[in-house]
């Protein structure tokens, strides 16, 4: 990776310019927050970010710890109970863009968030679906941020907790009033998209510094790239400048907190 950026900084930037201004975005905490929040920053200032806790056209000026963090409130043109946020907001198909991570994610972006092992004797219980496995069917489509490593990116997920593709990739098939679900994949080390025909996830760009060796080490599934594979586009200056005033002062804030 170049000496002007982290990993971390490539994938956050490189998901931010997924959205586009004017598009709803319905925002995970972590990553997906981060990412929306830069692109409200720069290209996308009319983006309206909207998160679980029924804040609307949120504007933080730090990054929030969770959906109950009072800067949402603080900062939104208004707030709405989270049974209106998921009944008309949601449901009622008036998102474009859901934008999430996970523990897990598969070939078919099926997502976990839900335990790590077996369901009835779990290693791990994690935090539940909270609203992603309604954002993965109601909203136009999801956009999806995370580090790759085998231990996230497994051939099949533990437990579904959010649906992509299903199983074996045809879960949205014939499904009327549903999203596209999901169509893009941001990691720190490329992007992947679905296949057209069998919706398995596919490498559609790597980032500069990155080979396909890298990727395959860090992926659990015999991971499948595009014939016109591309590089992805590095940070400007601008973009890393605003992202890392942006952590700092969420790291103020919260450290004063």
């Amino acid at each position: 990776m170049s000496e002007r950026y982290t990993a971390a900084e490539m994938m956050t930037v490189t998901a931010s310019r997924a959205l586009t201004n004017g598009q709803s975005c319905f925002v995970g905490i972590g990553l997906p927050s981060e990412a929306a929040n830069l692109a409200r920053l720069t290209h996308a200032p009319d983006v309206v970010l909207i998160y679980e806790s029924g804040t609307l056209e949120t504007k933080p000026e730090v990054l929030p710890l969770s959906i109950g963090d009072g800067e949402l409130c603080e900062t939104a043109l208004t707030t709405v109970s989270v049974p209106e946020m998921f009944r008309y907001w949601v449901q009622g198909g008036k998102i474009d863009v859901g934008f999430l991570g996970a523990a897990q994610i598969d070939k078919y972006a099926n997502l976990n968030t839900t335990l790590i092992g077996d369901y009835t004797d779990p290693k791990v219980r994690l935090p539940g679906g909270g609203g992603a496995p309604e954002m993965a069917t109601a909203t136009g489509e999801i956009f999806i941020t995370l580090k790759q490593s085998k231990r996230t990116f497994v051939d099949a997920v533990d437990f579904v907790t959010t649906v992509g593709f299903g199983r074996d990739g045809t879960a949205r098939d014939g499904v009327p009033n549903i999203g596209q679900g999901p169509t893009r994949v941001i990691t720190d080390l490329c992007v992947m998209q679905p296949d057209p025909a069998t919706k398995e996830l596919t490498v559609t760009s790597l980032h500069p510094g990155v080979t396909r060796e890298d990727v395959i080490e860090a992926t659990g599934w015999e991971i499948a790239f595009a014939d016109d594979l591309k590089t992805t586009a590095e940070p400007g200056d601008e973009e890393l400048g605003v992202l890392r005033a942006l952590k700092e002062r969420t790291d103020k804030h919260h450290s004063e907190a």
